[in-house]
This record gives C-alpha cells, sequence and structure tokens, in this order.
C-alpha cells in the first residue's frame, strides 16, 4: 500500500502541470500521484498519459468529463489507494525538502497506537512579481509535532484557517465521512476543509513550508474580477456550509467555535465582493444571504452578524460600503492573498 495518494486535478493545464508533477515525483515509490484530467480540450490527457507510461506503479492518469475542480477532487477520493490524501493544484508545486520530511512523519505515525486522521503543515502565497512571500504557519493554535484532538489546540485567531493547502487527511475517512463536492462550482476546497472536521479525531501539525500556492494567473478562481463575476457560486457553496453546520451535532467545543468562526469569514467574503459589485442586485444578494443565515441557523447568526467583521459587513449608506472595502484592502495587504 502507498503512503500517501497525491491528487492533482487538471483542466487545461499542459502549460504549467510538468512543474507540479515534477515536484511529487521527489516522493518515489512510497507515493501514488493521480492526474485527474477533468475534460481537457487541449494536451493535458496526452501529457497524463506519457507521464503514466513513464511512470508506471507511481503516476495514474484518470480521465472524466468536465465536472469542475470538486469532481475532480471526488474522483481523486474514490480511486485513491494510499494511507493518506493530498490535492495539489496543477499550478502549484510542494517543497522538496519539506515533502520529504513529511513523509518521514507521515511514516513514522502509521501503525502507532493512535491513528493519525489530519497532519496540518504550512503553506506559502507564491504570488507573481511579489518580493515577500506570506507564509500561512499555525504554531499560535496548534501545539507543534505533537499528536493531539481538538481540545488540546487554541484559538485560530483570524485569517489562520486551515486550507486545502495546509492540509493531509487521512484517505479512509474522506471515503467514509460521506463528503461529495458539487460538480461545476468555484470554491469548494472550503467545503473539503470544513466537511470532515468533525471526523477528525487526531491532528498533527509539522510546521514545515510544504505547500507552494502560485497566484498570479487572471484565470485563477482566486482573482477578484472573477470572484465578483462567480459571486453565484461562493454563496452556493457558503450556504451549503451554513446547512452542514447546522445539521451536523459538533461535540467539541473548541471545533465549534472554529467551524463557526470560518462560515464568519465566508459570510464576509461573499459580502465583500457583493458589496464591491455594488449594483442593487449584488446588494440585494447580500441581504439575502444574511437572511439565510438567520433562517437556518439563528444563533450562528447573532454570533457572526454582531462580531467586529458581521458588523463592519453591514455598516449603512454608501459610506458605510466603502469602510468596507477599505477594511477588506488592509486585510488584503497583511494576508497577501489574491
Amino acid at each position: 500500500m502507498k503512503l500517501l495518494t497525491l491528487a492533482v486535478p487538471c483542466y487545461n493545464s499542459q502549460d504549467y502541470m510538468g512543474r507540479c508533477i515534477e515536484s511529487l515525483l521527489v516522493g518515489g515509490d512510497e507515493v501514488e500521484i493521480l492526474i485527474i484530467d477533468d475534460g481537457s480540450t487541449d494536451l493535458t490527457g496526452e501529457l497524463a498519459d506519457k507521464y503514466q507510461e513513464k511512470y508506471p506503479g507511481i503516476i495514474r492518469a484518470i480521465h472524466q468529463e468536465n465536472g469542475g475542480h470538486g469532481e475532480a477532487v471526488n474522483t481523486g477520493i474514490k480511486n485513491a489507494e494510499g494511507i493518506y490524501f493530498k490535492v495539489v493544484d496543477s499550478d502549484d508545486r510542494l517543497d522538496a525538502k519539506a515533502y520529504k520530511q513529511v513523509l518521514d512523519k507521515l511514516r513514522e505515525l502509521t501503525g502507532g497506537d493512535k491513528v493519525l486522521d489530519m497532519m496540518l503543515c504550512n503553506f506559502v502565497y507564491d504570488k507573481d512579481g511579489a518580493r515577500r512571500k506570506k507564509i500561512m504557519h499555525y504554531e499560535s493554535s496548534v501545539p507543534i509535532e505533537d499528536l493531539i484532538g481538538w481540545s488540546q489546540t487554541k484559538r485560530f485567531r483570524k485569517g489562520r484557517y486551515i486550507l486545502m493547502h495546509s492540509v493531509i487527511y487521512r484517505t479512509k475517512l474522506l471515503q467514509n465521512c460521506g463528503m461529495v463536492l458539487p460538480k461545476h462550482t468555484f470554491y469548494v476546497d472550503n467545503i473539503y476543509v470544513f466537511e470532515p472536521l468533525p471526523y477528525v479525531k487526531t491532528l498533527y501539525y509539522l510546521p514545515v513550508n510544504l505547500y507552494r500556492y502560485y497566484i498570479g494567473r487572471e484565470d485563477q478562481s482566486v482573482n477578484e474580477k472573477n470572484m465578483i463575476s462567480r459571486i453565484d457560486q461562493q454563496i452556493t457553496v457558503t450556504k451549503l456550509m451554513i446547512d452542514y453546520f447546522r445539521d451536523t451535532k459538533v461535540e467539541n467545543g473548541r471545533l465549534r467555535r472554529y467551524m463557526r468562526n470560518y462560515l464568519e469569514i465566508m459570510m464576509v467574503i461573499s459580502s465583500i465582493f457583493l458589496i464591491k459589485a455594488g449594483d442593487k442586485e449584488s446588494l440585494d444578494k447580500k441581504r439575502q444571504l444574511w437572511e439565510y443565515l438567520r433562517s437556518r441557523d439563528l444563533t450562528s447568526y447573532y454570533l457572526i452578524r454582531h462580531s467586529m467583521l458581521g458588523e463592519s459587513m453591514n455598516l449603512p449608506g454608501e459610506g458605510g460600503r466603502k469602510i468596507s472595502v477599505g477594511g477588506y484592502k488592509i486585510a488584503q495587504m497583511l494576508v497577501g492573498f489574491n
């Protein structure tokens, strides 16, 4: 059995997928790399087949009709044979030194008295043209190099969230938790790092800069113009997360607080881009989204709506909206996203 499955969703990725795949091959025979060709119309599928032919037993090429990033991740989970599972987007890469450290630690933790459900590592915002690369790390929230439960975590401060780039799951946990990401929908990575959490009983933080998250292509989903044009999909994902949180029993108080805080940031992101769109229809959608939260989960509505971020997204009038956008721009500079 392989130690780690790396799923690489690819759609028309011929120009950059090679760099990603080459960075994953450093793992050698202990890993399997699933190149998931999501109905590409360029040479992505052919390149995937060539990699499979060149690295049999390590690389598998899987071809499917276009279903979007979420469906490619679903396919990866279904086909994974490794003990652990990670998604690596085709324009990103793994750092070789950190990658080997992760494999060493996963090997060490496998077969112990406790089963590891989730590993966290740092990731780097590899923003095109930026001289200083922002690193997302978790020392203030999770003890370093210790197999723990949620009760041993500390408060995740604003801006320190578990994202797809930072997480490695136990494969069987993903296959058994019932998560199915929606097709043809952007921003489902938020669901990926949200729905499995109540099933995670043990986690381990290895503070190495494993994942290099590239930011700079105009067609990226996190490009600001694209986020505004696809805001309906962001709203759809946010509503799905609201419903999941409402319907799922989360017994651990610290995990419940973290998941509610994640909902808060989803509400803020949706709100800010609707405010930036600025037209009446978008402002109506913002009001309707907050009403949706109120109607589905009254407790979460009051806690999120009356938080500092919630209040800042609901300031009255045009002046209030300018203040909201100004706060977003400051956060943008501090965190380094988009």
